[in-house]
């Protein structure tokens, strides 16, 4: 159980740092100032803000929901998984945490053809913030995907989560962003002084991260892989 917490507790952070990551942070805050561009009704940002959150968490409850519920649906896949997880998983924490630490680099993902479905979704009033999140939460960055696929995914299969684990994550993800939308609301300087310290914190979190990753994943590995007893 305790062990199961902590895995709840990654899942949160995991989301966190992925929305903190400059490519997701900005898109959230340009999406954000964009469809709150009326600055004089507050309320209107506010809400705007909150279904655009709303709209990017529920893509990566629903996204990681179906991957781990098809996954483990496949008796021989689901029995598969689950006997080799522990094997896998050293390995998969080692790659990711290298490519936090920006020892290996992923392609960028993406391209420009999804401009003018974002343009009239960010003009389609408050309702269009939610299709808005979600359009951004599928144009997954090299780092979002890492963390998402190479880290959350596994970590749901190995607790048998389809629903908790990815619900936690699309939290981690909107709490930065619900933070923003109130400081848009608030006043715009707030949001440029706050994107600067984020900015410098996420360099930090993700390079600690990273050697966490690491570390885990080389002890799961000495443990699972080669049987090395450790402690």
């Amino acid at each position: 159980m305790d062990h199961f917490w902590i895995g709840l507790t990654s899942a949160i952070w995991l989301g966190i740092l992925t929305s903190i990551s400059p490519c997701p942070l900005a898109t959230n805050i340009a999406a954000i100032s964009y469809i709150g561009k009326q600055a004089d009704r507050p309320r209107t940002v506010l809400l705007t803000g909150i279904l655009y959150t709303f709209g990017r968490a529920l893509t990566y409850v629903i996204l990681g929901a179906l991957l781990v519920a098809s996954l483990l649906s496949i008796p021989q896949l689901s029995n598969s998984l689950q006997h080799y997880m522990n094997k896998i998983l050293g390995p998969v924490l080692i790659l990711v945490g290298m490519l936090l630490l920006d020892l290996l680099r992923l392609p960028a993902l993406g391209g420009s053809g999804t401009s003018r479905l974002r343009e009239r979704l960010g003009q389609s009033g408050a309702w269009g913030a939610v299709l808005l999140g979600m359009l951004f939460a599928l144009s997954f960055c090299p780092t979002s995907a890492a963390l998402f696929f190479g880290s959350l995914i596994p970590l749901s299969i190995k607790w048998e989560s389809a629903v908790t684990v990815p619900t936690l994550y699309g939290v981690g993800t909107a709490l930065p962003v619900f933070v923003f939308a109130v400081l848009v609301a608030v006043g715009a300087k707030s949001v440029a002084s706050t994107f600067q310290k984020l900015t410098a914190v996420e360099v930090w979190a993700r390079r600690i991260t990273g050697v966490v990753f690491v570390a885990v994943g080389i002890y799961l590995s000495a443990i699972h892989i080669f049987s090395i007893s450790i402690g």
